[in-house]
Order: structure tokens, then sequence, then C-alpha cells
């Protein structure tokens, strides 16, 4: 790994763990079930890294489902989130660097292993939209659309589950729609602040 990659691996695990910091010290209380659907429940912010030079980071928000089942291994609920988010990748062209930008609307099963746990894992799959057409040194994807999907452990935060972090390994490829389909993996810290407006 350069340089350059590891120190911008190092500023976004900082930037994580002061926004883990935060959301733990968040003592706002758990606001009601809002009546307006469109009202998240989480907010969250993400920062990961790609092994060919590609940094990404992306804000978004989530929505509860109004759904769980209890089983004997635990508790399994969903959410469904939205995120925007920014990824760069830098070359060994002129250009030095391209910036693209990703769209993605993505429906998550979360386990929570046992009736009280903290801790979950996580998997989805979802919708997006990267343009301009992604590429890099090694790669270079055939469409803008592409399928994200996602497993991730992570933990509930607070004592009213205000916030929470999550380890995701993230998968980007349009599912061979068109070729080439290089798709692209990125590991990602996520913050969440949950209920807190």
């Amino acid at each position: 790994m350069n340089t350059a990659a590891v120190n911008t691996f190092i500023r976004s695990s900082l930037a994580v763990g002061l926004l883990t910091l935060l959301s733990v010290a968040a003592d706002a209380a758990p606001r009601p079930r809002d009546d307006n659907p469109w009202v998240p429940d989480t907010l969250f912010v993400q920062a990961g890294e790609a092994n060919k030079a590609t940094t990404a980071y992306s804000v978004g928000a989530g929505w509860n489902w109004d759904w769980s089942r209890r089983y004997r291994i635990g508790v399994l609920t969903g959410y469904t989130e939205a995120t925007v988010g920014r990824w760069r990748t830098d070359t060994n062209s002129a250009a030095g660097e391209y910036w693209f930008t990703q769209v993605g609307i993505t429906p998550v099963l979360r386990l929570f292993p046992g009736s009280e746990s903290l801790w979950f894992a996580e998997i989805g799959i979802g919708a997006n939209y990267i343009s301009p057409l992604y590429r890099t040194d090694g790669k270079r994807f055939s469409t803008e659309f592409n399928f994200g999907d996602h497993a991730a452990i992570g933990r509930i935060l607070g004592d009213r589950r205000q916030g929470s972090v999550a380890l995701r390994l993230q998968h980007f490829s349009n599912g061979g729609i068109d070729a080439p389909n290089p798709g692209e993996d990125i590991s990602i810290y996520a913050v969440g602040i949950n209920h807190a407006w």
C-alpha cells in the first residue's frame, strides 16, 4: 500500500473514530415514531477503501421496517437505507485522480443474536448508480447501474440505543448485465446516530 493510501486510511479511521465518540456521547432521547414516513430513523456516515487506491465516503439515512421475527438464534429485523457518496481513485495517468458519485438504495436484513443483544450482523443488496463510469488503472466498469451488496457486523451504542458502529464488506458490480464486470470490493467503517433529532 502506498504512503498516500495509508495516510488516507488513517485520516478516514480518525474521522470515523471521532464520529463514534460523538455518537456514544449523544444524550438525545429517542423520538417517538413519527407519522411522516419520509423522516429517517437513522443518519449515518461511512468511509472505506478498496485495495486499488480507491477511497469511498458516503452519508445516508435508514428507515426501519415495522417488522421483526424472533427465531432460536435471535431477532431478525430490517430497514431500507439510502446513500449518497463520493469515490476517489488515484491513477498513474496524466489525470492523476478521478472522482465518482454513487447513489444507492438498499433493503437490509439485520440479525441480533439472542433476545437482548446489542451486537448485530446484517446483509443487504440494492441498486446503485455510479457516475461517471467507474475506472481505475486495473479496472473499468461497463455500466453506471450496479448492484451493491454488503455483509456487516456491528454494535448498537448508548443506553438508549442512540448510536451504532459497523464494519462492512461491500461489493459493487453490474451482476453480469454487460462486460467487462470486474466489480469492486470496499471495506467500510460505518457510524450511525439513531433517533437523535
